[in-house]
């Protein structure tokens, strides 16, 4: 009864603030805008706390076409391209209103959203404008810490640790596949690129340390969480630093070795690594940046994006709670990134969580939830399912959808933390490492899977040892394959290499010869040209209705290019473009409102 008497009286208190800072009105379009802030937002917003917000605007692109393209190279440059472009157009006015306004902001593509600081009127004054979709609150988020853990700084026996022996990896490494010329990513905690089991691995170690493209640090400022002000890495770090351990210990398990301490699934592999939590502590934000950072990684400045440089899986050994800031208001915002990272041709790898002590339904955390994610669970040494591993069918967000898609070891795992020193810890964050690592072991063995998610997923679920189970979770019973158990079972790295060395992508839908896609047309302000298999530099022209030589790019010759021309200063009228090289020669219009 205390409870509820609290509830009225601060709910009276937020209605009768937001009736006096709000003047009555009639008209219902100017009220619109109200719907589009989420109610924790909202509610900061009225008690006039300092707000981060992210602004999702109404224009996303989809990247359907991706599986087309044969390459994970030319995949990923269109999928980074079309995002690009899309959100360098869209955002352009609402840059210039933050700029104005003096706001701090971060700009996303990977998503068409803003990351924004400011005031309740800033907050209104976005909400009123029509490309706005919603604003949800970026509220600080903290992450499952391992279930137990043993430090110890020995170095650990000169064995091959359980899970990697579990899976089989060390047969397919007697093959001569041990992940060679295949690159991971982690976003975690931060690593510590100096342990003698992960400093050979890290990618910007060689003949001159060179930290560009291979790292990016998404903790710009303490976390609202954290329990004081000192980072022990610092901010903005310019080098792979983790202030925590989790990360650190999650990579070993990945490529880890050191000599014949041999911790790693994939020891031939090279990493890269972003931070998105600042000692266990992440926003919807900081978890977007890396994402994004690793569809196109850039420099340490940021700048000259390289989808090249892109790993070709990455790991999520972090979940997302309702209780910290993810929730119905955003979960659609974090799923779009993970389907745009995985339609760029990077196989996302997501821990299901640490509930299974809930029961049926367990898996209930973002990234862990999302069909576009491939979910692992934790297994023990006994091989069967380890108790504090989440379920599925995913019921918190409606979808009903079975997860985890597969399991892996996630039980006394040993590996590598701070300092050179080794721990053991237990957690599904241990085995989404093992299932990332046995990515690397397939692509290595048939570099044609680069880029082939769907495959590459595909081929893991149906190679999996079946695991079935007495509690039925669902309307699935746990005696079928899949389960929301298991999903398709525990992992096997030997036949998945096996089936993945039959895999040619010969069959892979081919883009057309030539393709153009004009939008929008007609235009008041930008006109994108969207280019197919150009296959070589082409030149694109406007003119005006005179034959005036009015703009000319080069294109270049790439599978996919897209062109933004800017019209905003022509005058109302009928324009012209041609389009030329050594085998194609084409015209049309183009209309400026």
């Amino acid at each position: 009864m205390k409870k509820y008497s609290t509830f009225l009286i601060l709910s009276s208190i937020l209605f009768l603030t937001w009736t006096a800072f709000t003047p009555p009105t009639t008209n219902l379009e100017d009220e619109d805008w109200k719907e589009k802030i989420s109610s924790k937002l909202m509610t900061k917003a009225l008690r006039g706390e300092a707000l981060d917000f992210l602004v999702i605007l109404k224009n996303q692109k989809n990247v359907n076409d991706a599986p087309n393209f044969k390459t994970k190279e030319a995949r990923g440059n269109f999928v980074y391209k079309k995002l690009k472009s899309n959100a360098q157009a869209d955002q352009k006015n609402i840059l210039q209103i933050l700029q104005s306004e003096k706001a701090s902001y971060r700009s996303f593509f990977i998503i068409n959203a803003i990351q924004v600081k400011g005031d309740f009127k800033l907050l209104k004054k976005l909400a009123k404008l029509s490309k706005v979709n919603q604003l949800t609150d970026n509220s600080p988020i903290q992450f499952e810490e391992p279930i137990s853990n043993n430090f110890t700084n020995e170095r650990g026996p000169n064995t091959i640790e359980w899970g990697v022996d579990m899976i089989d990896a060390e047969e397919v490494w007697a093959l001569g596949f041990n992940g060679q010329n295949v690159i991971v990513g982690g976003q975690d905690t931060g690593y510590d690129w100096t342990h003698p089991a992960l400093s050979e691995k890290y990618r910007g170690n060689g003949i001159t340390i060179d930290h560009n493209y291979n790292w990016h640090d998404a903790i710009h400022e303490i976390n609202a969480n954290a329990q004081d002000s000192i980072n022990p890495c610092g901010l903005d770090v310019q080098y792979p630093c983790d202030d925590h351990n989790h990360g650190t210990h999650t990579m070993g398990t990945m490529v880890g070795e050191d000599n014949d301490n041999q911790i790693g699934v994939a020891p031939g592999a090279k990493w890269i690594a972003c931070r998105n939590m600042e000692r266990g502590n992440g926003t919807p934000a900081t978890y977007i940046e890396c994402f994004e950072w690793f569809m196109a990684p850039t420099d340490l400045n940021n700048e000259n994006p390289d989808v090249s440089k892109a790993p070709h899986v990455i790991a999520n050994s972090w979940s997302c709670p309702t209780s910290e800031g993810c929730d119905s208001t955003n979960w659609h915002v974090m799923e779009a990134v993970v389907q745009n990272l995985k339609a760029s041709g990077v196989v996302v790898v997501v821990s299901a969580g640490n509930s299974g002590g809930q029961g049926c339904g367990s898996v209930s955390t973002p990234s862990a939830i999302f069909e576009a994610s491939f979910s692992v669970g934790a297994t023990a040494q006994n091989d069967m399912i380890a108790g504090f591993s989440s379920r599925g069918p995913v019921t918190v967000n409606g979808t009903g959808i079975r997860k985890p898609d597969v399991s892996a070891p996630g039980v006394a795992v040993r590996s590598c933390v701070r300092d050179s020193s080794y721990a053991t810890y237990s957690g599904t964050s241990m085995a989404g490492p093992h299932t990332a690592g046995l990515v690397a072991l397939m692509i290595s063995a048939n570099p044609n899977l680069a880029g082939q998610v769907e495959v590459i997923e595909d081929i893991i679920e149906l190679t999996s040892i079946p695991k079935t189970d007495t509690l039925d979770c669902g309307d699935i019973s746990s005696m079928d394959i899949p389960n929301n158990i298991y999903g398709y079972g525990r992992i096997n790295a030997l036949a998945a290499v096996n089936e993945g060395l039959n895999f040619t992508n010969t069959n892979n839908v081919e883009v057309p010869e030539v393709s153009l896609k004009i939008f929008p047309n007609p235009t008041s302000d930008l006109i994108s040209f969207e280019f197919f298999n150009l296959s070589e530099k082409t030149i694109l022209e406007i003119f005006d209705a005179t034959g005036r030589l009015l703009q000319s790019h080069q294109i270049e010759g790439l599978e996919y290019e897209i062109k933004n021309i800017r019209m905003d200063k022509l005058a109302s009228g009928v324009y012209f473009y041609k389009i030329k090289n050594t085998a194609l020669k084409k015209t049309g219009k183009v209309f400026k409102n």
